[in-house]
């Protein structure tokens, strides 16, 4: 028995260490960690903020000249063109006109009255740009209708007429009496239908005056 013992002491002592020396081997692949996987990062690329730099495109606008100019009338613009443009198209001002009354710098816009006063009119220059609802004007206006209030002459008396350019106290009782006789205005042209207002006069009283 001792024989037999002895005989596979030896080989069994080394499969022993064989299977020991396996089991530990086992052992650390299994502790070691896998290592983490590599991430690349896109490159960010920085794109440089635009400044824009374009101008307003000029629009074509519609202007009205009236008043000391040589042509009055409604002529076409572009919106990067100034009073002093639109008076020069219009032939120029007269040489009763009162240049002083007007902003020859102010830019023009659709729908602008441009009136120029003549000399001794004693209206003080106002420039008023386009309103919300759509009419401008760059014209001389009483200090009443400078205040954004025009002359209503289906209501106003002898003593607001006469604050109207060219209104005295005879052309006053003159509308009052055909608003009497033919009934309210229902426009500002009928005014020339009174004795005394003629298309001239009209055109320096139509940017201060309304119907109501």
């Amino acid at each position: 028995m001792k024989q037999l013992i002895h005989k596979y002491k030896i080989p069994a002592a080394g499969g022993l260490a064989v299977f020991m020396f396996w089991l530990y081997g086992l052992m650390e692949e299994e502790t070691v960690p896998p290592e983490p996987a590599l991430v690349e990062e896109a490159p960010v690329e920085v794109v440089p903020e635009e400044i824009s730099t374009e101008e307003a495109v000029p629009v074509e606008v519609a202007i009205d000249v009236k008043g000391a100019v040589t042509m009055p009338g409604i002529y076409m613009m572009t919106s990067d063109q100034r009073v002093n443009d639109a008076i020069n198209k219009a032939g120029g001002l007269t040489e009763t006109a009162d240049a002083a009354a007007v902003n020859l710098a102010q830019k023009v816009q659709d729908e602008m009255v441009i009136y120029v006063p003549t000399k001794g009119e004693g209206v003080p220059p106002v420039i008023a740009s386009s309103t919300p609802g759509g009419n401008g004007a760059a014209s001389a206006k009483s200090s009443e209708s400078a205040e954004g209030t025009l002359i209503n002459i289906n209501e106003a008396d002898s003593s607001g007429l006469q604050k109207l350019p060219g209104v005295g106290e005879a052309k006053a009782q003159a509308i009052i009496d055909y608003r009497e006789t033919e009934g309210p205005f229902t426009a500002a042209e009928e005014l020339k239908n009174v004795s005394g207002i003629g298309d001239k006069t009209f055109e320096k009283l139509e940017p201060l005056i309304t119907v109501q």
